[in-house]
């Protein structure tokens, strides 16, 4: 409301009376949105939702309401001297610091004179300053008020691009720039930096023809070079963008003192992971500039490749300092705290990052996993919605004609798809809703993986299994696997089948035993890594030869991986008593039978570590010091599977300690 307030002061053919806001709320916004040169939005006060304990008016210090679900309307009376004078206040402040040439005269209350504004001129050097000391709404109001009076104003529309673009606005950005080049088409900084915001909208091919035009009206400009070479790396043409980056080095060596071309030799850097050149190189740029929030940005991302989080934290902090307006800043000090495992305060740098961009996707979903592991299910759930608009999500958003369903709508008589999403371990463990959805009296479409058809095959109420990448039937609705818990509203103490919902295939489990021969020992069960390509693979998988070095004899060990890596392959060469079946596991259902015959599985963070505690089988889960959501922190149990006890890193990247108390309980085993 305070925001709005500012903008009823600064309409500029009158000044609007808070009091009107709340009065006429359609008049005066619609007013508003014309000062602002936007399109007008209809609002009807019924609709404007609060919650309970709201009161239902803004002016709650005035007088007392009941609550309603609804805002009401107020009713009619006389302005208090104390808000007037307020308002006068205000007004008078605005006109001193936009209208230094004169303050109007207040005739009455409701109606003012206002002098004519600064000089174009004036107004942008004030904006410049303003945008230099990382105040991007003071300078947006200024810039957009130049642009009110002169529509033409290259320098001016180019400016707000790059605000909008520092608000990670890509295509307001890309939108303003473009007016600015056709305003002056022979200016190349238009151009190299409507490339960024282009190349950020992924529209990649536009964004080289742009870096190709400014480098074409200004061939030095070393930093067009630079982004150049990053949207052919994205293209995938590695050796023209070599060549873009080795013509950017040869320009930026020839400003040793340029703060700027010190900064982006740090970037090159950087996307070099050279982490601790482009920490020097940033810092050099720095102590020339040490005003500039980027560049203490940019080094914290550095610093955080190295794992100096404190440092990290601390140039986040300073960035912050110098521009709070910049919504990835906040975002990256929140990456840091969650390294350091201070993720409350993760969650609040999320939100900050949040208020300035409302739908920042990355941002909640940082925010929903950290909500997520620290066991807060209710708003957990409802911020993990927000991954199928995040840019890196691991599984891409399928667009159905169908609408989403999420617990509201009932299903009797009604024909449901539910797909599967993410990884095979991901499907294990959440597949447990799928009888439940069935329980709700519609037809069930199960959608999923073909290794693990043979395995799922057996849940209950599925009308139809679908192999992906196979058509699909027309249905009614869809839900990916991973919102049922939303549809459900999962809590810790709620989860559903904790104990065992997936059995092995009987022939299945009889051949792997005579496959495994006469058990004459304990049988234990080892995975030890997941998918090379798992975006956490460097933090969840062990080498086969560390393993090794804590598995006490007199147990049989059996490794459950199908695939294994080749320096593992030497490491299973050298010990023939852990029994490899690789490619004679055909399917999940294989592996479940296998798992069946183990009296221990010894997994990581992967797909059989599901598998066994779906299947109710003691499971040993080797975890990070920062492990996945699912597996909360600070506790040796997992309220998904009962027969599960994990086993956590102390340290982060040293399995000793983890590796250590595995041995220690294997050995108890053998004593009983």
């Amino acid at each position: 409301m305070a925001y709005l307030f500012f903008l009823c002061l600064c309409c500029q053919e009158e000044y609007r009376q808070f009091e009107d806001l709340v009065a006429t709320p359609v008049e005066t916004m619609s007013r508003i949105y014309s000062w602002l040169g936007v399109s007008p939005h209809r609002i009807n006060p019924e609709k404007l939702m609060v919650r309970p304990h709201e009161s239902d008016s803004h002016y709650r210090h005035k007088y007392l309401h009941r609550q309603q679900r609804c805002i009401s309307p107020p009713k009619p009376h006389e302005v208090p001297p104390r808000i007037r004078d307020l308002i006068a206040n205000a007004c008078r402040w605005y006109n001193d610091r936009f209208y230094p040439l004169g303050t109007p005269q207040y005739t009455s209350f409701s109606s003012t004179s206002i002098r004519p504004p600064l000089p174009e001129g004036k107004q942008m050097q004030q904006a410049m300053a303003y945008h230099k000391n990382g105040q991007l709404s003071e300078a947006a109001g200024i810039l957009e008020e130049i642009v009110l009076h002169n529509p033409k104003s290259g320098e001016a529309l180019h400016t707000l691009g790059v605000i909008a673009y520092q608000r990670e606005q890509y295509q307001r950005a890309a939108d303003l720039i473009g007016k600015a080049i056709a305003v002056n088409p022979d200016n190349a900084a238009y151009f190299s930096d409507r490339g960024l915001a282009l190349q950020r909208l992924k529209q990649l091919e536009p964004a080289l023809k742009h870096f190709d035009k400014a480098i074409a009206l200004q061939p030095d400009l070393a930093v067009t070079h630079l982004n150049r070479g990053n949207v052919l790396k994205e293209l995938g043409q590695g050796a023209a963008a070599a060549e873009s980056y080795d013509n950017a080095a040869v320009l930026l060596e020839k400003q040793p003192e340029s703060s700027d071309a010190l900064h982006s030799l740090g970037l090159m850097a950087y996307e070099s992971q050279e982490y601790q050149r482009a920490v020097d190189l940033i810092g050099k740029a720095i102590k020339l500039n040490p005003d500039n929030a980027a560049y203490f940005s940019d080094r914290g991302l550095a610093l955080q490749r190295l794992k100096q989080l404190d440092q990290a934290l601390e140039s986040y902090n300073k960035a912050i300092a110098l521009n709070s307006d910049i919504p990835v800043i906040h975002l990256n000090r929140g990456n840091a705290l969650k390294e350091l495992r201070q993720l409350k305060a993760a969650v609040e740098s999320y939100d900050n990052a949040i208020a300035i961009k409302l739908d920042y996707a990355t941002a909640h979903w940082n925010k929903a996993l950290e909500q997520l592991i620290l066991g807060d299910y209710d708003k957990g759930w409802r911020s993990y919605e927000w991954r199928w608009r995040e840019e890196h999500f691991p599984s891409p958003r399928r667009n159905f004609p169908w609408p989403l369903w999420l617990g509201e709508e009932s299903l009797k008589g009604k024909t449901i798809l539910l797909h599967s999403e993410q990884g095979l371990g991901d499907t294990i463990q959440f597949c447990r809703y799928v009888p439940l959805v069935a329980q709700l009296g519609g037809r069930v479409i199960f959608e999923v993986e073909w290794p693990l058809i043979p395995l799922v095959e057996q849940l209950e109420g599925v009308s139809q299994f679908v192999a992906k990448g196979q058509p699909l039937p027309a249905v009614d609705f869809h839900s990916p696997l991973l919102s049922l818990p939303l549809a459900f509203k999962t809590r810790l103490n709620t989860i559903p089948f904790t104990q065992k919902y997936l059995v092995s295939d009987p022939l299945k489990v009889a051949a792997w035993e005579l496959r495994l021969g006469p058990k004459i020992m304990p049988r234990i069960g080892l995975v030890w890594n997941g998918r090379a390509d798992h975006q956490n693979d460097q933090l969840r998988s062990i080498k086969l030869l560390e393993l090794t070095e804590y598995l006490p004899s007199g147990l049989q060990y059996v490794s459950l991986q199908k695939e294994v890596r080749p320096h593992d392959r030497e490491t299973l060469e050298l010990h023939p008593n852990i029994a490899y079946y690789g490619d004679e596991l055909q399917d999940f259902a294989d592996t479940a039978a296998l798992c069946e015959l183990m009296d221990v599985i010894i997994s990581v963070d992967t797909s059989v570590a599901h598998l066994g505690g779906a299947l109710g089988k003691s499971t040993w889960v080797l975890l990070p010091l920062i492990p996945d959501w699912r597996w909360l922190l600070e506790r040796n149990d997992s309220p998904w599977y009962q027969s599960a006890r994990l086993y956590r890193q102390e340290v982060e990247d040293d399995w000793s300690g983890v590796l250590e108390r595995v041995r220690q309980d294997l050995l108890q085993m053998l004593m009983k």
